[in-house]
C-alpha cells in the first residue's frame, strides 16, 4: 500500500478577493499590413507557411493557425475583446490579414517578454 501525499493549504484566499483580468488588445489592427512588411509578404505569397508558423508559435498542428479556434484561443488567452462571430467573420472575409494580425501580434508580445 502506497500512502498519497496530500497538499497541505498553508495561506488562505481572503473572502471576496478576485483578481480581475485587464482586458487586452491587439497590438495591430486587422488591415495594419505595412506595420511589418516581412509578415505581410509573407501571408500575401506563403499564406501556408505563414498559418504553419503561427501554429508552431502556439505549440498547435501545422495548418491550424488560420482557423477561428486559433484567432479564438489566442484571443481569449490574451484577454483581447471579441466574439467567436467576430473571429469567423475576420477569417472568411480577411483570411491572409487576420492572419497576418495574429502572427504580428504573437512577434509583439514575444519582444516584450509576454507570449
Amino acid at each position: 500500500l502506497t500512502m498519497a501525499s496530500q497538499a497541505v493549504i498553508t495561506v488562505q484566499p481572503r473572502a471576496g478577493f478576485s483578481v480581475a483580468q485587464q482586458p487586452g488588445e491587439w497590438q495591430t489592427g486587422l488591415l495594419d499590413c505595412c506595420s511589418d512588411c516581412g509578415v505581410c509578404l509573407c501571408g500575401t505569397f506563403c499564406f501556408l507557411c505563414l498559418d504553419c508558423q503561427v501554429a508552431g508559435d502556439m505549440n498547435e498542428f501545422c495548418l491550424c493557425g488560420s482557423s477561428v479556434a486559433m484567432r479564438t484561443l489566442y484571443r481569449t488567452r490574451y484577454n483581447i475583446p471579441g466574439s467567436i462571430l467576430e473571429d469567423f467573420c475576420s477569417i472568411w472575409w480577411c483570411g491572409p490579414c487576420a492572419l497576418c494580425q495574429l502572427k504580428r501580434d504573437i512577434n509583439r508580445r514575444r519582444e516584450m517578454g509576454i507570449f
